[in-house]
């Protein structure tokens, strides 16, 4: 009799690789780079020298509305990418084939187009006749990307709920949108949080590229103070310090929620 396969389960995306205490590599790497990275934060901020800590404090002082910008950015893009999901994942799943053909189109014309490319089109081509603010552009083109991904998020996580649960909610009189409010949605969020948080870790690093739209966000502002100082090498050393400090944070953030996730599948 043959061997029943194990399933393997690969994850890869333009997230952070989330520590886990079960693989133990990647979680001495993430306490490695976490200590190393705000070591060296610290160092450049105190360091011995006096002109050098001043001028690392003077850059950080001038990068502080960059983050702001960057979190609001985020914030934002992350919120109306995950309602712009939902929907684009019931339409993924919709038995209607036109509501089904609008929602696979969505979702392989966006993903098949670099972001890059879209906050250009949404910005030059789209303003040639309507003309929308630095801001607005860069947040509704990080939506509308990210919106894809998230809508085979929603797809695959609804998706991954048994029939039965359906077929048990309408047998109690729900209607279809009572059963997936309230019977479908509740553990399909479960499956669907974590890839989230990595999606988000994603947006928050792709922000870098709102940049070339004039908004002020880190990478802008490490722009414009390494063009005026043409201290280069000090800003963005301590603009990819900052990068990575926030993604490490945020990836154990994630690891976290998918270990509470987990110790409540248990119960």
């Amino acid at each position: 009799m043959a061997e029943e396969k194990k399933k393997v389960r690969i994850d890869v995306g333009d997230g952070a690789a989330i520590p886990s205490k079960s693989d133990k590599g990647l979680f001495s790497a993430w306490l490695l780079s976490f200590f190393l990275a705000v070591g060296a934060l610290l160092l450049l901020l105190f360091y011995p020298d006096p002109e050098v800590s001043d001028k690392y404090q003077e850059i950080l002082v001038f990068l502080a509305d960059g983050i702001v910008i960057t979190f609001q950015v985020t914030l934002s893009s992350i919120a109306i990418a995950i309602v712009i999901g939902f929907f684009t994942g019931l339409g993924r799943l919709s038995k209607i084939w036109i509501i089904n053909l609008i929602a696979s189109t969505y979702v392989e014309v966006v993903r098949g187009i670099p972001l890059l490319v879209q906050l250009f089109y949404l910005y030059y081509a789209i303003g040639e006749f309507i003309k929308m603010p630095d801001m607005v552009a860069a947040i509704m083109a990080m939506s509308i990307c990210y919106g894809a991904y998230m809508g085979e998020v929603f797809r695959a996580g609804i998706d991954s709920i048994d029939q039965g649960q359906t077929e048990a909610a309408r047998s109690l009189g729900f209607n279809g949108a009572q059963t997936m409010m309230y019977v479908i949605l509740p553990q399909a969020w479960r499956t669907i949080l974590p890839p989230v948080g990595n999606e988000f870790i994603a947006l928050l690093k792709d922000t870098s590229l709102v940049s070339i739209l004039g908004v002020a966000d880190l990478l802008r502002r490490g722009r414009e103070y390494a063009s005026t100082s043409f201290d280069y090498f000090q800003t963005y050393t301590l603009v990819a310090i900052i990068y990575l400090i926030i993604t490490l944070i945020l990836s154990k953030l994630v690891s976290k929620m998918e270990e509470r996730l987990g110790q409540h599948d248990q119960r």
